[in-house]
C-alpha cells in the first residue's frame, strides 16, 4: 500500500452566529473547527488542508429584512458587496486561526440553501472528509427546523462527521446557534 504525500483535505461548513450575527461564528461551527484541530489535525499540521465553506442564505424576498429604500441599481450592488464582506469577515476567523497553528487552508462563500450547496461543493471539490456542526436538536425541533448536518450525512459524497455542541455551550433556545 502506497502512502499518499498529499495532505488530507477536510471541508468544514461554517456559518454565522444566529445570536451575535456576523462576523461571529456559530457555536456549532466553532465547535466543529476546534474539534477538528484537537482530534484530527493535532500536531500533524502539514498532513492536513482545511477547506472552509460558508453558505449565505438569501431571504425569500431577497432583502435581508432591512428597512431601507432602494432607489438605484447601485443600491443593490452595495447590498451584495456588504453581504460578501460580512461572509469574508466570518471566514477570516477560521483562516487566521488555521494559519496561527500552521495548518494550510482555503475558504470560499456560496449563496443558496446550505444543505444543497454543501453537498454540491463536496461533489465538486471532493474532500476526503466533511465536518459539520450540529445543534443537537430533539426530534420535534428537527421536524420544524430541519438540520443541515442530517441532510449532509445522508447525501454528501464523502465521509461526514457531525460535531455536537457541548451541553455548556447550548443556549436557552437550542435552535439558536
Amino acid at each position: 500500500m502506497e502512502i499518499e504525500s498529499e495532505p488530507t483535505r477536510i471541508m468544514i461548513a461554517v456559518n454565522e452566529s444566529s445570536i451575535k450575527g456576523y462576523p461571529h461564528p456559530s457555536i456549532s461551527s466553532k465547535r466543529a473547527f476546534e474539534w477538528t484541530l484537537q482530534k484530527i489535525v493535532r500536531s500533524n499540521t502539514s498532513g492536513f488542508k482545511l477547506l472552509f465553506l460558508h453558505v449565505q442564505v438569501p431571504d425569500e424576498d431577497g432583502f435581508d429584512d432591512m428597512d431601507s429604500i432602494y432607489a438605484s441599481p447601485d443600491d443593490f450592488k452595495n447590498l451584495a458587496r456588504r453581504d460578501k464582506a460580512r461572509g469574508l469577515r466570518l471566514l477570516e476567523y477560521f483562516v487566521k486561526t488555521s494559519h496561527d497553528v500552521g495548518v494550510t487552508c482555503g475558504a470560499w462563500i456560496k449563496r443558496g440553501d446550505p444543505k444543497e450547496v454543501i453537498c454540491h461543493e463536496v461533489k465538486r471539490i471532493q474532500p476526503d472528509l466533511l465536518v459539520v456542526g450540529c445543534r443537537g436538536l430533539g426530534p420535534f425541533q428537527r421536524v420544524f427546523v430541519g438540520t443541515v448536518s442530517e441532510f449532509c450525512a445522508k447525501h454528501a459524497e464523502c465521509p461526514v462527521i457531525t460535531i455536537k455542541r457541548r451541553p455548556d455551550e447550548t443556549p436557552q433556545d437550542p435552535v439558536e446557534d
